[in-house]
């Protein structure tokens, strides 16, 4: 008794835009793995990081949901992360004068220093990393997207 032989799939190609996804995965995920020693250093990741670069251009302070939708990636349990951030003194919490139901959190001046530490630190590594591409070309990168972004 002979089996049938089994047929060959032939590769799928991939469209140009399945292509431009997986290069963006490819370069977002080595452009983050040189700066997870940098923030490790520090006992952060990403994500607080994140947290802190966004409280510090608002000193005002910003509800969780803003801070939510302000991150580049979004963090389906903010509050925990915020929990983290608050034990370490890093941002502090407190209910809105005006409106008791609206919490505001803020960076406190131990998470200002923090960041002070990391900014030299964090721009050295996007400098080495991208810095070979010029102004030019990083300028036409960061337009285009914005243009990716867009659609989505």
């Amino acid at each position: 008794m002979t089996s049938a032989p089994k047929p060959v799939s032939k590769p799928r190609a991939a469209c140009p835009e399945e292509l431009a996804f997986l290069e963006l995965l490819r370069t977002s995920d080595q452009l983050n793995r040189r700066l997870v020693p940098v923030l490790k250093a520090e006992e952060l990741s990403g994500t607080q990081y994140n947290v802190l670069r966004i409280l510090r251009g608002a000193p005002e302070g910003l509800p969780c949901g803003e801070i939510g939708n302000r991150m580049i990636t979004r963090d389906p349990d903010i509050t925990r992360l915020l929990d983290r951030l608050e034990k370490r003194s890093l941002i502090s919490r407190c209910r809105e004068a005006k409106d008791r139901r609206t919490v505001l959190t803020r960076i406190t001046p131990e998470g200002l220093k923090l960041l002070s530490r990391l900014d030299e630190p964090v721009q050295n590594a996007h400098r080495e990393q991208l810095g070979h591409l010029g102004r030019e070309r990083l300028k036409a990168l960061c337009d285009l997207l914005r243009a990716a972004r867009v659609a989505t």
